[in-house]
Parts: C-alpha cells; sequence; structure tokens
C-alpha cells in the first residue's frame, strides 16, 4: 500500500499525472511543452500550503492541459533536487472524462496526444519514460473500490447515548471535507455505509457535493459484522463495474479489505490497518484488483 499526505512543508511537493484516452489496450497519453525549460513532461505542478497531492495533480492537469480527469492507479513518485532542495512529485494514471481546446500560455504553449512509444521518444527526461513503464505494467482503465474509516466522532467512553448515533466530532467534520476532496478524485458513482451515524456524516460532504445518495448496509456495522456475511454483500461491487465508495469501522475494514483481497487480489497486502478518517483504493479490473493505494486525511 501507499500513502499520500497533504503539502506540509518541508520538500516541495507537487502534483501530476499520465492523462490517457481512447482505447485503453492502445491509449494515447497528453504530453505538454514547457517554453521556461524547453522541455517535454507529463502535466504537473507544485501543491498549494495544505493542498493534498489529488487535489493538487487534478488542479494541474485541469490549468496545464484542460482536461477534467478522474484518477486511476497511483504511479511510482519521482524525486530531484531543485537546486538545494529536494522535490517530490506524486503521480496517477488518469483517465479524460471532458475537455476543451487547449490554449497556449506562458507556462505551456503545446499540448501533444501521443500514442505510448511515441510519448517515450518525446519525453525529455528519463524518469518521465518510467512512468510509461508503471502505466503500461497492469491494466490501463481500472475501476476504484474506495474503503473509508469513518472521521474522528469524540470517545466512545464520553458519548451518553446509543453508540450508532454518535456525531463527528470538529476534527472529524474537517477530515470529512477532506474525504470530499480525495474521493472526487476517483469520482465514486455509489455511495455505501454501515448506518452508524459517523460513517454516513464522513459521506455526506461528497454526497453533497455529487447529489447522491448514501445507501446504508447493517453488515457494515461492527455490532451486525459477520466476515463471511460482509464479504457476501461486498464482492458483487468488484463485479458491478461501477465506482463505489464504502464507510466503515476500523474493527470491520481490516477484515473486510483482507478478505476481498484473499479472493480477487494475487497476493496479500502486509497492513490493512487504517487511522480514522483514512482511505484505501482498490483498483479492480474484470473483477481482480490490480492495486491498492492507501490516504489519510
Amino acid at each position: 500500500m501507499t500513502d499520500g499526505t497533504p503539502n506540509s512543508g518541508g520538500m516541495i511537493r507537487a502534483g501530476g499525472a499520465v492523462v490517457w484516452r481512447g482505447d485503453p489496450r492502445a491509449p494515447e497519453v497528453a504530453v505538454v511543452h514547457r517554453p521556461k525549460y524547453d522541455d517535454w513532461s507529463f502535466p504537473k505542478g507544485k501543491l498549494k500550503p495544505g493542498e493534498h497531492a489529488i487535489t493538487g495533480a487534478l488542479r494541474e492537469v485541469a490549468e496545464e492541459t484542460g482536461v477534467s480527469a478522474t484518477l486511476g492507479r497511483r504511479l511510482p513518485a519521482v524525486h530531484y533536487m531543485k537546486g538545494s532542495r529536494l522535490k517530490r512529485v506524486d503521480y496517477w494514471a488518469a483517465r479524460v472524462v471532458a475537455e476543451v481546446a487547449h490554449d497556449p500560455t506562458d507556462e505551456v504553449d503545446h499540448l501533444a496526444w501521443l500514442p505510448v512509444a511515441e510519448a517515450r521518444r518525446r519525453l525529455t527526461y528519463e524518469w518521465d519514460a518510467g512512468l510509461l513503464t508503471a502505466l503500461t505494467s497492469a491494466p490501463v482503465d481500472t475501476t476504484p473500490l474506495v474503503m473509508v474509516r469513518h472521521a474522528y466522532a469524540g470517545s466512545r467512553q464520553a458519548w451518553d447515548g446509543e453508540d450508532e448515533l454518535r456525531p463527528l466530532d470538529a476534527e472529524g467534520e474537517a477530515q470529512a471535507e477532506a474525504v470530499r476532496d480525495i474521493l472526487y478524485g476517483y469520482r465514486p458513482a455509489s455511495l455505501v455505509s454501515s448506518p452508524s451515524r459517523r460513517c454516513v456524516q464522513t459521506l455526506l460532504p461528497y454526497a453533497a457535493r455529487q447529489a447522491l445518495p448514501i445507501r446504508t448496509e447493517r453488515v457494515l456495522n461492527e455490532t451486525n459484522f459477520d466476515r463471511s456475511l460482509t464479504l457476501k454483500a461486498t464482492l458483487p461491487l468488484l463485479d458491478e463495474g461501477l465506482s463505489t465508495a464504502v464507510c466503515s469501522h476500523g474493527k470491520v475494514l481490516p477484515e473486510l479489505i483482507g478478505g476481498l483481497c484473499e479472493r480477487r487480489l494475487d497476493g496479500r497486502p502486509e497492513d490493512f490497518h487504517l487511522r480514522k478518517g483514512a482511505l484505501a483504493v482498490l483498483h479492480h479490473a474484470a473483477g481482480r484488483i490490480v492495486a491498492i493505494d492507501r490516504y489519510r486525511t
């Protein structure tokens, strides 16, 4: 599993994507020319203070190419020196959702859509060519199943009512806003939650943004969790081909993710634990999990 965090200083942080369109068996990828450096590279840019790399990557792709994209698998991060400081660029595969004609700017004066082999020849930097290798090493077109652990909801011991009714606290509400922004990178079209109030509330900001309903399933709740029954209810999500987000509890998700991987992943990830407000993205194609990314809020 990989992890992603917001930009909080230290090294220079940036985000970008290998954006593709067309037939996933023979995709075209977007490469941009920057007149300041006279180079060809993938769209990317520096993160704003406090900005998550996912949000920054999508923003930079839109600014440099005019493309609205949805993210797929995370690709290897690139590190290099920028003067005396280390710079890290986080990359994702990204599928075009909508695009407009590219208008040249001082930062990017030309956009080219090229087959992978031609893009490899056009790119200036060796590390960018390596991203193409990572892109094509697994299915290009994948569907996300996003597993979300509910955000902070105060102390269980301090709550004087039914545990299922315990709401998010102020920190949890801020985390739910961050979850909204990360989920938007993957555009889940279906939302499923434990009926516990804190789980539903964690998905609410994204649901409101996309005008989506939240379906509740009791088998995702702590008190009703049964590994066999919960797996039976969740495994079909890998076959429907619909991007989905599922919100549940810290006692449920490790067993659930582990069971999904035992049945649909070649190899078992080492750690399924998620912090409160964290997400694991199970990228799948043809019913098989091909990659797992993990993010904190």
